[in-house]
């Protein structure tokens, strides 16, 4: 099957939400969630990530992730990461009980398909401008190893590239630590959505696109970034990319900050 196939499929059975000027969404993807130990790449920003969180949630915006909550592949067991990280869930639960949560499957959790709560697309439609609707996915289905042959990837990820990374070797083919692998995903996803005249908006390559001017594809970054989780805001109509970092004030108190790194781009 071919990635345009892929990516015709997801979106064919995407459930539809409503998309306009009163929407409020935040995409966010590529948590990697683990176990606690010094491979967990999202333990470093968690508390960014939790602060985000709870501003979103009080001021009424829909938690939406694109993919890779959980890292799956380094890792056998949910309930391990469930555990660690309990105070996001919870936070989930909260969400939850709004109907302001929607969660997306991507590589790294893909066994979490099984699970019906979870989605591999979903489209955010504009009635007034449907040209101006947002097809929402993680993006791995740009990459074969990563799609239809994960059991592999997740086969050579835990018991070969995962051990030599902790010696400092990365995984050449991912679309997240390699520049070639994730240059040519971009460029394939991006095709899809100008062949599909449709804004796709993704995660996966874990590399923050938005730009000023006009596009059809974006993508939302990561929450495994050295010093900072991006995402991206949907408001008033319009498009944000912003980072959550650690900040100081003068007499030294650590603050949660947001900071804006492109738009805001018009939407509707």
């Amino acid at each position: 099957m071919s990635i345009a196939s892929r990516l015709d499929r997801a979106f064919a059975q995407a459930p539809i939400l409503p998309l306009n000027k009163c929407s409020r969404y935040v995409l966010i993807s590529d948590c990697h969630r683990g176990v606690g130990t010094s491979s967990d790449n999202f333990l470093k920003n968690q508390h960014l990530y939790y602060a985000a969180l709870e501003q979103y949630y009080r001021s009424g915006f829909t938690y939406i992730e694109l993919g890779d909550g959980e890292e799956l592949w380094e890792n056998r067991k949910l309930r391990n990461i469930t555990e660690i990280h309990e105070d996001v869930y919870c936070m989930f639960d909260r969400f939850a009980e709004r109907d302001r949560l929607y969660l997306l499957y991507g590589n790294h959790n893909i066994v979490r398909k099984k699970n019906p709560a979870f989605l591999e697309a979903l489209i955010l439609r504009s009635e007034s401008l449907p040209e101006k609707s947002l097809y929402l996915t993680h993006g791995h289905q740009a990459s074969l190893l990563n799609s239809t042959l994960w059991p592999l990837a997740r086969f050579l990820v835990r018991y070969f590239w995962s051990p030599l990374e902790n010696l400092g070797f990365l995984d050449p083919t991912s679309a997240a630590k390699n520049y070639e692998v994730k240059e040519k995903c971009e460029e394939y996803l991006r095709s899809w959505a100008e062949n599909r005249h449709c804004i796709l908006i993704t995660g996966h390559t874990h590399r923050p696109i938005l730009p000023q001017e006009p596009s059809l594809y974006y993508n939302t970054g990561s929450c495994v970034h050295p010093r900072c989780i991006t995402c991206i805001e949907i408001e008033r109509g319009e498009l944000t990319l912003v980072k959550w970092t650690m900040q100081s004030r003068v007499d030294s108190i650590l603050y949660v900050a947001r900071e804006i790194i492109s738009g805001p781009v018009k939407l509707l």
